[in-house]
């Protein structure tokens, strides 16, 4: 499904399986990460990787490297790449796409189920979740609440390795468009930096179907090839899982 929502010069992978012999195949660096995990993790982080590194390897870049994480949980990509990966109840993807491309991508997939009660006001705007109740009524079999928050989730992907900085869920005011599934993000904070007016409009697509919502958001670059993204900035504490 992923592969749907990312430019063509990006690469996608996705598995609805988890494997053992994933599990066996990570790097030393990565298996140190979920040494102490449930099993379960373990197989879920070691899918989410095996998809990044078929995506690096459809893109023609070499694959043959661990890939840990840094500050907040984001995926340090090998030099020369950008990427994002996402995991849920039956679905691991990552994408992965060269910085002379692109300055950031981000994905995120969860269960087509409503959010917890009370969640949504947490996560949303005031006009958001007018919206919200206008697509339900128009479209009922897609629990926008929660593609909404899935939205979030990748836009929140893109910003923070960027800007070093925390994304509250209300500083983020998302547009989802009709149809042909397209969605735009209008956020009210500043970000400093050659990404600032960019990362202030992110735009993006979505998808629901066989009980997934997926999105995905992706920072072209406009100027010469970009340098990877410098590792982010410690600051607070946040919701958001990278």
């Amino acid at each position: 499904m992923i592969e749907e929502l990312i430019p063509a010069t990006a690469s996608a992978a996705h598995t609805s399986s988890d494997y053992e012999s994933a599990v066996h195949a990570l790097f030393p660096e990565e298996a140190a990460l979920v040494e102490r995990a449930v099993p379960k993790r373990r197989r879920e982080d070691a899918g989410v990787r095996m998809c990044a590194r078929r995506a690096m390897s459809a893109l023609g870049a070499p694959a043959a490297a661990p890939l840990v994480s840094g500050h907040r949980g984001a995926p340090r990509w090998p030099g020369g790449l950008v990427g994002s990966m996402t995991h849920c109840a039956g679905y691991r993807a990552a994408v992965v796409g060269r910085v002379r491309d692109y300055r950031g991508l981000g994905i995120d997939a969860e269960s087509n189920e409503p959010l917890d009660g009370g969640l949504l006001e947490s996560v949303s705007l005031p006009q958001e979740r007018v919206r919200v109740r206008e697509l339900t009524m128009d479209t009922p079999q897609v629990h926008w609440d929660r593609l909404l928050f899935s939205i979030k989730e990748a836009v929140f992907k893109v910003w923070y390795p960027l800007t070093g900085r925390e994304l509250d869920f209300g500083e983020a005011d998302i547009r989802i468009g009709p149809g042909a599934g397209t969605l735009t993000t209008q956020i009210s904070v500043p970000a400093d930096g050659p990404d600032g007016d960019q990362l202030k409009a992110l735009r993006g697509g979505r998808l629901c179907r066989d009980g997934l919502a997926v999105t995905a958001v992706a920072l072209r670059c406009t100027g010469p090839a970009a340098e990877a993204p410098p590792p982010p900035v410690p600051t607070t504490e946040s919701r958001h899982e990278l």
